[in-house]
């Protein structure tokens, strides 16, 4: 047990320790002198010691148990996803939560990681060849639009939207041929078009169809990014007061909670989905900066983690996490610089919440199993039949050269 203590990454422990303690003071920031939420930053304390045991509890347990059961853990968060449905409570106009034993559970949450042991180990049985559409690119895909249906019907478009991104990007790690993702990109980037063109000019359509369909709260995202003139007072209040508080911040930042905007409540939920609007009015330029250099370097640690491993599917798991994390910083902190509308999704490891926290911390603990475990599971799942079709992808995967298959005719 300690030779894989020492195998740790701990710089990427480091990091963790240092996003706790930014997530801990933002959120105090955000919550002192609110009766409702003052106790929130000693529940993220908890939050983060559980993780953290989370986190090296999962590091000593050999990745290879979770891929073998991939079935089981994908089943087991479908069930999840149902179970909500029929007993699930509603915050915020999503039905997305399980309360057991008191405590709260966001399904959606965690099947982000089902998702990505579930393709992941589809992707490694393809053993590193081309994908063919019919015969491997549809059946992939197609194990992830049960769990988009579901949530769909719990109103979480923000979950939907990480699914997406999760799957493209393991199709395109996963060696999927170039002319379907060139047609694949061209008809996503149409249809994006086509869709921002069609809201602003049928906008009153749109909006009465989400209405009755009960999605209202879809065109307050959308309006305040791709129709601001249309838009009223009280759907522009968040992403105004958040971009005026993160101008506001400047270079420096107004300091420790002297951020006007957010110490006077005019952001809601500063704590949570908005707590980036904290980090850049008190922090200014600077300490935006510093959050985002941290990302950057535990992202780079992960993708070092995948270079040096010998078996692909733990390359695929850790591309997976990258792309999970990687979606969640851009989709956060994109509505308050108007790239793209509100989502509701939560910046990792800083915005609070218990459920978000652990899955971030399990998927940490996953990779560094990865790491601890490499040498004992060289390609579990087969030896390669064909190299990929990028140098890049040549090395994350393979050290050596392997030989090619031959096409199916």
């Amino acid at each position: 047990m300690l030779h894989k203590f020492k195998k740790i990454d701990y710089s990427i422990v480091f990091i963790l320790v240092i996003l706790m303690v930014i997530s801990i003071m933002a959120i105090y920031s955000t919550t002192f002198g609110r009766p409702k939420v003052e106790g929130f930053s000693k529940n993220m304390i908890v939050f983060y010691v559980l993780g953290f045991v989370v986190f090296f509890g999962m590091s000593m347990i050999n990745y290879k148990f979770i891929v073998k059961n991939y079935l089981y853990i994908y089943g087991l968060g479908l069930l999840l996803l149902v179970l909500v449905l029929f007993i699930g409570n509603e915050y915020y106009g999503a039905q997305g939560w399980l309360s057991i034993g008191g405590i709260s559970l966001q399904p959606s949450e965690l099947f982000k990681l089902c998702l990505i042991v579930m393709l992941s180990t589809l992707l490694a049985k393809k053993k590193n060849r081309p994908l063919f559409f019919g015969r491997d690119v549809i059946p992939i895909s197609l194990c992830v639009l049960p769990p988009l249906l579901l949530v769909l019907l719990q109103n979480d478009l923000g979950a939907v939207l990480s699914y997406i991104f999760i799957w493209i990007g393991l199709l395109w790690i996963g060696n999927i041929k170039f002319s379907h993702a060139l047609i694949g990109f061209v008809l996503a980037v149409s249809a994006i078009v086509a869709g921002i063109q069609a809201y602003i000019h049928y906008h009153d359509e749109i909006t009465g169809f989400l209405k009755d369909i009960k999605r209202a709260h879809w065109a307050e995202r959308f309006d305040p990014w791709l129709v601001p003139e249309l838009t009223s007072r009280d759907v522009l209040w968040q992403t105004y007061n958040a971009k005026l508080a993160i101008g506001s911040g400047g270079v420096t930042g107004k300091g420790y909670m002297e951020g006007t905007t957010i110490q006077s409540n005019r952001v809601p939920l500063a704590y949570a989905d908005s707590i980036f609007v904290q980090i850049g009015e008190e922090f200014g330029f600077v300490g935006a900066s510093v959050l985002l250099l941290l990302y950057f370097i535990l992202i780079h640690r992960l993708v070092l983690i995948a270079l040096e491993c010998k078996d692909r599917v733990g390359a695929y798991l850790i591309v997976g996490i990258i792309a999970m994390i990687l979606y969640q910083v851009f989709v956060n902190i994109g509505p308050f610089i108007g790239l793209m509308p509100l989502t509701g999704i939560t910046l990792p490891f800083i915005s609070y919440g218990g459920t978000s926290l652990l899955i971030n911390m399990i998927s940490m603990g996953i990779a560094m199993s990865i790491k601890v475990h490499t040498e004992e599971n060289e390609d579990i799942l087969g030896a390669a039949e064909q190299p990929s079709i990028t140098e890049l992808i040549l090395k994350l995967f393979r050290r050596k050269p392997v030989q090619q298959e031959q096409p199916e005719q």
